[in-house]
């Protein structure tokens, strides 16, 4: 196999001699028995000033530690310096991390998170490490990435696992969540897949004993392999709202409206419960599609899936493809005039009637928890 070569284009540093020894000592014992030789490669994904990992980060760390082969190996792209190196000294922390490396691109700002030139360093690592197993989040990032990763080593993807039966094994969503299918992969490898937040974000992840693993930039040859396809995308900007809410896609609570609100204005009622309740704001597509609302609070089939404590739909009829994205809330509680509205089929609460009276009375009376 290829040595390990200088990492990142600045500090021109060399990896420690401890991880050269291992990985080197394990893949000439995997080129002996025909077998990869690292157990897992996570890739997530640390955006500036979002304070620390997000979710989806959370939820691949946490099946990569809990169940999937190890030691493994964490990739992290993001679109700041200062933001990698802390997402990678935290996570260097945790247990069953031998690496955690950050750099990918030589070039400051959000082409770290450009799929194309980040496909092709994945690519390049996976060459080099040999892991079993490739993982990353079910989100934006992750479905933009891994398809890419995957054509590179063509190699077939699992993605949306809700469920790790064994190492081969997995349990994923199909027919917008209305039935689960068991999936066997009986490829060659690497095992390429991405993982639901709402599945494994509950889980703890845990900490390690001792000294914390190592943290290094990415090398030469995994950069220059990213820049020769920076080409391909440019990034131009993002324009996104400021909100002092929490995310949607981790808060413990989330209200959200549909089609029954009628316009942007009456959905500013919302707002008002969602502060008082110290929630999210979230939207079915119809309200989405009328207007009301900025795309990024759908949530549903494809929009974002959640998980929280209570899920307030409002004014939501309950089309399969909104369930798809909020079924899977420990308590769902809805609001609609029409009492047969799919959405009562999943509510643990429902109460039938004008939410034009029923929501300004609702937010009398529920006190202030901001």
């Amino acid at each position: 196999g290829k040595e390990l070569t200088k990492v990142g284009s600045s500090g021109g540093e060399m990896w420690s001699r401890t991880l050269l020894k291992s990985l080197r000592g394990a893949r000439q014992s995997s080129q002996q028995s025909g077998e990869r030789s690292l157990g897992t490669l996570c890739i997530v994904e640390a955006k500036d000033g979002a304070g620390g990992l997000d979710s989806a980060s959370k939820a691949t760390l946490a099946c990569a530690q809990k169940h999937l082969p190890k030691p493994f190996v964490a990739l992290v792209a993001s679109d700041a310096k200062g933001a990698s190196e802390a997402a990678a000294g935290e996570i260097a922390s945790l247990a069953g991390v031998e690496t955690v490396l950050h750099g990918v691109s030589d070039k400051e700002g959000a082409n770290g998170l450009l799929a194309e030139p980040l496909s092709q360093v994945v690519a390049a690592l996976v060459g080099k490490l040999e892991p079993t197993h490739v993982v990353t989040g079910s989100n934006t990032f992750g479905k933009n990435l891994l398809p890419r990763v995957a054509a590179l080593l063509d190699s077939a993807p699992i993605t949306d696992v809700v469920q790790v039966v064994d190492e081969s094994t997995f349990v994923r969503p199909i027919y917008a969540g209305n039935a689960l299918s068991t999936v066997k992969f009986v490829g060659k490898g690497p095992l390429l897949l991405s993982v639901r937040t709402t599945a494994f974000g509950s889980e703890a992840l845990e900490t390690a004993q001792g000294a914390g693993a190592e943290v290094a930039s990415v090398g030469a040859e995994e950069v220059a392999a990213g820049a020769a396809a920076e080409a391909l995308s440019e990034w131009v900007g993002e324009e996104k709202s400021e909100s002092e809410r929490p995310q949607l896609d981790a808060a413990r609570v989330v209200v959200s409206g549909g089609r029954a609100l009628k316009s942007k204005e009456n959905f500013e009622m919302l707002e008002k419960l969602a502060d008082q309740l110290g929630g999210a704001l979230g939207a079915s597509r119809a309200a989405v599609d009328a207007g009301m609302c900025s795309n990024d609070l759908q949530v549903g089939q494809t929009g974002k899936v959640v998980a929280p404590e209570l899920y307030l739909a409002i004014g939501i009829s309950g089309a399969i493809q909104h369930l798809a994205g909020m079924k899977d809330s420990k308590t769902i509680v809805a609001i609609n005039k029409d009492p047969e509205a799919p959405i009562f089929k999943v509510a643990d609460y429902g109460l039938v009637g004008d939410l034009f009276k029923i929501i300004p009375e609702l937010a009398e009376k529920l006190p202030s928890q901001k």
